[in-house]
C-alpha cells in the first residue's frame, strides 16, 4: 500500500499534479504557504491508488510517495 506526502511549502500551486491525477483527488488548498502561493492537498487519501502520476510532473520535487508496510502481527 503506497500513500502520498505533500511538501506544502516546496508547492507553488502549479496544478500539473492536479490535472494529470487520474483519480481527481488533489485539489488546490485554501490556505497559504509561506511563499504565498496555495499548495496542492490530497481529498480522500486512502482512495489514492500511489500510481506516482503526480510525482513524476511536480516540477519542485513536492511530492513524495511512502510505501506503507503492514503490521504484522506477532506470533504466540
Amino acid at each position: 500500500m503506497k500513500t502520498i506526502k505533500i511538501k506544502e511549502e516546496r508547492c507553488k500551486g502549479c496544478q500539473l499534479c492536479i490535472n494529470f491525477c487520474p483519480n481527481g483527488l488533489l485539489v488546490l488548498s485554501k490556505k497559504m504557504n509561506k511563499k504565498g502561493f496555495h499548495p496542492t492537498e490530497i481529498l480522500h487519501k486512502e482512495k489514492c491508488t500511489g500510481c506516482g502520476i503526480c510525482f513524476l510532473v511536480c516540477p519542485d520535487v513536492a511530492i513524495e510517495i511512502y510505501e506503507k508496510q503492514p503490521i504484522e502481527k506477532p506470533e504466540k
